[in-house]
């Protein structure tokens, strides 16, 4: 499974990057709000360090504007990938785009028709809300597993692109699934590492280090 970094911020994904955990970028206006930065330029800072796609979010909500707006995003690097919503101008969006040649994420998606309509449209990815739906007791795993299932009985090429997830649970659930893609905040990422065991057992042998005076260097 591919991971993407849910974030705007340049040092978090240079820090992944770092450690190859680092596969795309996702962004929207709410992460570029939360970075005080100029979209383009902080946009074109995460092309220039990532080599995979990163997503680039239109805010215009009619099928003219989705075009113009994704043209101009489309503009910054040759790995954005145009994010538009699943709604029926997002979908005449993304086929026009695709019909360019250009990477199309296709967002908030919530059910798996929804799904089917955008990879029919050529999206090339479709970004199921895994958290949103369990705040409304769903189950975003679900989802992700019908829209796998149905993907793989037609051979559809869209990669399922695993979204808000909230935490490391989401990350192992998506992969044992068949996401292709999940994007995660860093913290979450992060939080993948993290075990209570491993905990317990560093903290054995750091103390029976100290007792038996054992120096490496």
């Amino acid at each position: 499974m591919k991971f993407f970094v849910d974030t705007a911020d340049i040092d978090a994904i240079r820090e992944l990057h770092a450690l190859g955990m680092v596969d795309g970028v996702t962004t929207n206006p709410s992460l570029i709000l939360k970075s005080g930065r100029d979209i383009h330029e902080v946009t074109k800072e995460i092309c220039d360090l990532v080599d995979g796609p990163v997503s680039a979010e239109v805010i215009a909500l009619d099928y003219d504007s989705m075009v113009r707006e994704g043209s101009k995003l489309a503009e910054i690097a040759d790995n954005i990938a145009i994010k538009v919503p699943l709604t029926w101008d997002g979908l005449k969006a993304c086929k026009h785009f695709t019909d360019h040649g250009q990477m199309v994420n296709v967002t908030l998606c919530f059910s798996a028709n929804q799904a089917l309509l955008a990879a029919k449209a050529g999206a090339t990815f479709i970004s199921p809300f895994i958290g949103r739906l369990d705040d409304l007791n769903l189950d975003g795993m679900e989802l992700i597993a019908d829209i796998r299932q149905i993907y793989d009985n037609y051979g559809f090429e869209t990669q399922i692109l695993a979204a808000s997830i909230r935490n490391a649970n989401h990350m192992s659930d998506a992969a044992k699934i068949g996401a292709d893609v999940a994007t995660a905040p860093p913290a979450v990422i992060h939080a993948m590492a993290n075990h209570v065991l491993t905990d317990k057992g560093l903290d054995a042998f750091v103390a029976d280090a100290k007792k038996a005076g054992i120096k490496i260097v």
